[in-house]
């Protein structure tokens, strides 16, 4: 028997650590988003909104969501809202669904989404994050709570936890509103962007940055003044792409867009995306 034993501890040390793993799925794309009000979703919803993508379009929930079922930092159904309980369509729900239609049905989709209204970029520099938190306005306390005050250690939390299943592919961001103005906007963007490709163990060659532009509103956008610098970011961010505003509707405080702003907007993010997949 104590032979038997013996035998059986041997085999069980034999065989390859891999085995207890589940493997990287290379045909599962991971896909950061971040930003602000315009990425967390400022419209309600519709009813072609709430249909289901299906099983290839995934959201790695990042808070918990008990009303849907959905607990932080696990694969969830990605329809609306899929930032946090209580917000809207936003652009990552066409994208991640145009990308599905567009790709081979081997490919998979996975979003993992944080976004809080009104923040600076500064919320999202890990070197800033603490002071920002602390001087944070009233109303965005409970928005920076549910990420634990820490939004950018909530994307690479849940970023990490993803790429144990799929691989990330690029990241998707919608910022710069709060920001309108600051001559120093694009480099503290590639400190955010150049802090997440080191703690992910990425490269910038293969996970590009894809920045939205704000609100144009037929040249009355609150904000439209940023489109030079987003425009911009590509001098500074060499793997930076641009996604054009141009025709997005919005609502009437010219400074979100509407629903039909939102999935306009999440197509052509994922048709830059689509465009960057192809050329590699």
């Amino acid at each position: 028997m104590k032979l038997l034993k013996t035998l059986a501890v041997a085999v069980m040390l034999a065989l390859p650590t891999c085995s207890m793993k589940a493997e990287v799925d290379p045909n599962f794309y991971i896909f950061i988003c971040f930003g602000q009000s315009n990425m967390e979703g400022a419209a309600r919803p519709e009813s072609q909104d709430m249909k289901s993508p299906g099983e290839r379009m995934k959201l790695m929930a990042a808070v918990d969501d008990p009303q849907r079922n959905r607990k932080m930092g696990e694969w969830c159904e990605a329809v609306p809202p899929l930032c946090r309980p209580f917000n809207g369509i936003t652009p990552a729900d066409y994208f991640g669904r145009t990308l599905v239609s567009a790709l081979p049905d081997s490919i998979k989709i996975g979003i993992v989404h944080v976004a809080i209204g009104g923040i600076r970029i500064e919320g999202y520099m890990p070197d800033s994050i603490a002071n920002y938190a602390k001087n944070a306005p009233g109303w965005m306390v409970g928005m920076l709570k549910a990420y634990d005050n820490n939004p950018y250690e909530r994307i690479v939390k849940l970023a990490r936890k993803a790429q144990k299943d799929g691989v990330i592919k690029g990241i998707l961001m919608h910022q710069g509103e709060s920001n309108t103005g600051d001559s120093e906007w694009a480099n503290k963007v590639n400190h955010v962007y150049t802090n997440l490709l080191k703690d992910l163990k990425l490269n910038a060659n293969e996970v590009p940055l894809l920045a939205g532009e704000v609100v144009q509103a037929n040249g009355k956008g609150q904000c439209i003044r940023m489109n030079k610098q987003i425009n911009d970011l590509p001098k500074t961010i060499s793997t930076a792409h641009v996604v054009s505003s141009d025709g997005c509707t919005n609502a009437k405080d010219n400074l979100h867009f509407d629903a039909a702003g939102y999935r306009l907007l999440g197509i052509r993010y994922a048709a830059k995306m689509l465009e960057i997949l192809n050329n590699k």
